[in-house]
């Protein structure tokens, strides 16, 4: 029997509105993780997006093999620097640092992950070795979906932090997380779809 595909992008933490900041409660939640940091368009960006794919698949050909499929969700990343205005106003790429995420849905752990690195060496991915599984627990957040260009979320960002966070009695306490429903290398920028996530208290 051909096992039953599930979707990890139906589930409340993928679903957001353009224009509206919408509140989730989000549990314990598990990816595969490769950190960086700099320009998303400079070199060490692309080396880690290489590395977490194989893995990805690696895994979801496993888990299929033992009965339960599901589809490879789009890529996640976790984004900080010191300054927030290294993101809301300068955009200074060269200071931020970064997290790339790939959920992994809860029937899998360790042991399956460790398994998938290992049939994904002999590809060589070039940072097979700082990939790991992760556990985000980020509870309750706000988010909006973004469509357009990744350089348009600046002024999004900096509404969200002086003017609906404060309005509304909260503060941020998490990273700035970004979920990338488009591929960019498939999608023009004016039509990209990124959900923006900021955990909150």
């Amino acid at each position: 029997m051909t096992a039953e595909k599930v979707d990890l992008k139906d589930d409340d933490a993928y679903r957001a509105h353009r224009g509206e900041w919408r509140m989730v409660d989000l549990g314990p939640r598990q990816y595969l993780a490769v950190d960086g940091r700099g320009d998303p368009n400079g070199e060490a960006f692309a080396p880690a997006v290489e590395s977490l794919y194989p893995v990805a698949y690696a895994l979801k050909f496993a888990s299929k093999d033992a009965g339960r499929d599901y589809v490879v969700p789009p890529l996640e990343g976790l984004w900080w620097a010191q300054d927030l205005d290294a993101f809301t106003r300068r955009r200074d790429k060269a200071v931020w640092e970064w997290t790339l995420l790939l959920a992994v849905p809860g029937w899998l752990g360790g042991d399956e992950v460790a398994a998938a690195l290992e049939r994904t060496r002999p590809k060589a991915p070039p940072r097979l070795d700082d990939v790991r599984l992760q556990t985000l627990a980020e509870g309750r957040c706000l988010q909006t979906l973004h469509v357009g260009p990744f350089d348009d979320e600046g002024p999004v960002l900096r509404r969200l932090h002086t003017e609906v966070l404060p309005g509304a009695g909260f503060a941020p306490t998490g990273k700035h997380h970004e979920v990338y429903l488009t591929d960019p290398r498939r999608t023009a920028p004016e039509k990209q779809r990124t959900i923006l996530r900021q955990p909150i208290s």
